[in-house]
């Protein structure tokens, strides 16, 4: 089963977020004012719909570096279900349907200057810069290379290659392409780009704390594009996307790779090291609703550390800092879990919170092609996906055993090995179409999903437990309450709010285990979160005393993959009031949907190789999707 305007100014947007429940969606009341065109398929109570807001290409210049020549439009072929060539010399293609929705995004610093570097008849290719790299005498081109990035972390534009006409030139074909693949109600499509900001930790190890955005517009783009060449500093990207909104262009920006900010991107503080306000605060969340909570580097949902009660956390932790071999520091500002009590304890604090944020997932695949499965894997640039060997899943036949492996080499700065078959942005949305979307992901109605295409939502209100089973559900559900992303208030003499939480599988993937609410608040200073089980596979109950669900006899033999299902289910229900409930508290609840476990790719590589798995790997994992939180007051 497939459960699938004008610009705001910033004036608009802050009003937007002013009180609790002007974040509640009213699309029961007036479904007709989101309605598409009479030949796109709606629906007031909405369908989920499945895309990637992080795909580079060659004109990104790490792409390019690393032998990219995929364009664009190979992106847009790719998500649409056809089978394109990666630069290693082998044949990709979805291992499901296609996309729902896509966005190509770039690095916007020296966007399309390596290609034109090493492009015949062009003048960049004359600078001393280019003929150092790709020139006939070539010479220490990894150095120019790095001084290229090391350029646009620190804001120190190379001037003989930091032609804007250039860079006007390839961003303009970018959102070229994203108009001819638009088509409404069937495929769509919408121009963005990566803003790359990043804080130098260690010159020596080449690490930074990672500060990137996506920028998604919603419909027209401007002609020119703001990034790290013009500031470092984000909330100077915001200033400039407000001006974009007044010009007519809407835009949001998405952080993503929290887990390697060093701290930096669910801060205290100011860029500049300030103390937070209430303007910050409505600025930032009227700029960047949503976070990217998984991708191929890694989840950031939360770590052992800050969550020692959750046995789910230890999941696919990617430990080093981006483009480096230094080992990220665990950081409270790192993970979105954290954020959220953060955020609350800054809205007692300066009277907003920043830091309520939806959730979604993408891929930040480097080769136009996304990779969301673990059985069929090729990694995030060429190099990765040309064999097993390379990525290091199967024993090189150089060693008689892993444990006679040395150290990695140091001169590669990639992690391939911890890479992630992720991610997936899952969006609520009346229709498949850019207004439709945009508006969906500007309210947070959102979910991510660590590949597999899980529908799952939450709502919260005043339901009773007969709601589950009734046909109008749905329409229930949105009329009296709201969906992920809204906040609920609740009055002096209200009891605990019902909750409806709601996954479906996806047929192609594994059954779902469980479905559990996490709980997020902060008291005495301190953050809080906790763990419910609220529905088990099996029709099972969760214990009373722990929240948790009985084991379910599922398990996976790693020597051939074959999974037992045990009482795995195709979708999961509950009705739920929470049972520690505490009148006046601030707390923000979303779900997370486990499957059962199976193979982690590297394991897949491991068993058609007929070799053992590499022990410093995880074996299995449990696929998974989040909501965006509810926020109940």
């Amino acid at each position: 089963m497939k459960i699938r305007a004008a610009s705001l100014t910033l004036a608009a947007l802050l009003a937007a977020c002013a009180a609790p429940d002007d974040t509640r969606t009213d699309i029961a009341q007036d479904p007709v004012a989101n309605a598409a065109s009479p030949d796109v398929a709606f629906s007031a109570t909405r369908n989920a719909y499945f895309g990637d807001l992080h795909v580079h290409t060659s004109n990104s210049f790490d792409a390019y570096v690393f032998g990219v020549r995929s364009s664009p439009d190979d992106a847009y072929r790719f998500a649409k279900g056809e089978k394109i060539r990666a630069d290693a010399g082998y044949d990709i293609q979805l291992q499901g349907p296609p996309l729902d929705f896509l966005a190509v995004t770039d690095h916007g610093e020296y966007l399309g200057i390596v290609p034109a570097m090493n492009t015949e008849g062009n003048p960049l290719s004359q600078t001393e810069t280019a003929k150092i790299a790709f020139g006939k005498n070539a010479q220490d081109a990894a150095r120019v290379f790095q001084q290229i990035g090391i350029s646009f972390v620190l804001g120190q534009p190379i001037e003989e290659i930091n032609d804007q006409g250039e860079m006007d030139s390839v961003w303009a074909k970018t959102v070229d392409a994203a108009e001819r693949f638009n088509d409404p109600g069937k495929f769509t499509t919408f121009a963005g780009y990566e803003f790359t900001a990043m804080k130098v930790i260690s010159a020596d190890a080449g690490a930074a704390g990672n500060l990137h955005r996506n920028v998604i517009f919603k419909g027209s783009a401007p002609a020119q594009i703001f990034s790290t060449l013009q500031s470092t500093n984000p909330e100077d990207l915001w200033a400039w996307m407000q001006q974009q909104r007044d010009a007519g262009h809407d835009a949001l920006a998405i952080p993503h790779n929290s887990n390697a900010s060093n701290g930096g991107m669910f801060a205290l503080e100011t860029y500049a090291g300030q103390p937070v306000d209430e303007t910050w605060a409505r600025t930032r969340l009227a700029n960047e609703p949503l976070v990217e909570i998984t991708q191929i580097k890694g989840t950031s949902e939360t770590h052992p550390d800050y969550s020692p009660n959750d046995e789910w956390a230890n999941f696919e932790l990617y430990d080093q800092f981006i483009g480096s071999e230094m080992r990220a520091t665990v950081n409270e500002g790192d993970y979105v879990r954290r954020a959220l009590s953060r955020g609350i304890s800054l809205e007692a604090e300066i009277g907003f919170n920043p830091y309520a944020v939806g959730f979604i997932g993408s891929s930040d695949t480097h080769i136009a092609a996304g990779n969301f499965s673990e059985e069929v894997y090729w990694g995030k640039f060429p190099q990765d996906g040309a064999g097993p060997v390379a990525r290091q899943s199967v024993l090189s036949e150089a060693y008689a055993s892993w444990a006679d492996v040395p150290a990695a080499d140091s001169r590669r700065l990639l992690a391939a090995p911890k890479y992630s078959a992720s991610g997936l942005a899952g969006v609520w949305a009346e229709s498949n179409t850019r207004d439709s979307l945009f508006d969906a992901m500007r309210r947070r109605e959102t979910f991510g999903t660590s590949g597999p295409r899980i529908s799952v939502r939450l709502f919260a209100g005043d339901y009773d437990a007969d709601l589950l089973n009734a046909p109008d559900l749905l329409e229930q559900a949105y009329a009296r309450g709201v969906p992920i992303g809204g906040n609920l208030t609740r009055g002096p003499g209200d009891a605990a709010p019902a909750f409806i939480a709601w996954a479906m599988r996806d047929p192609l993937s594994a059954p779902l285990q469980r479905l559990q609410i996490v709980k997020v608040w902060e008291e005495g200073g301190a953050a809080r979160e906790a763990i419910y089980d609220v529905a088990c596979s099996g029709g099972a109950e969760p214990d009373g005393r722990t929240h948790r669900c009985p084991d379910n006899g599922s398990a996976v033999d790693v020597t051939t993959c074959k999974t037992k299902p045990g009482s795995g289910a195709n979708d999961l229900k509950a009705h739920w009031r929470d049972p520690d409930w505490v009148k006046g508290k601030q707390v923000a609840y979303y779900v997370r949907v486990l499957e059962n476990p199976t193979c982690r790719w590297s394991t897949w590589d491991a068993v058609r190789a007929g070799t053992p798995p590499n022990p410093a790997l995880p074996e299995t994992l449990q696929e998974r999707a989040w909501t965006s939180p509810i926020w109940v007051d």
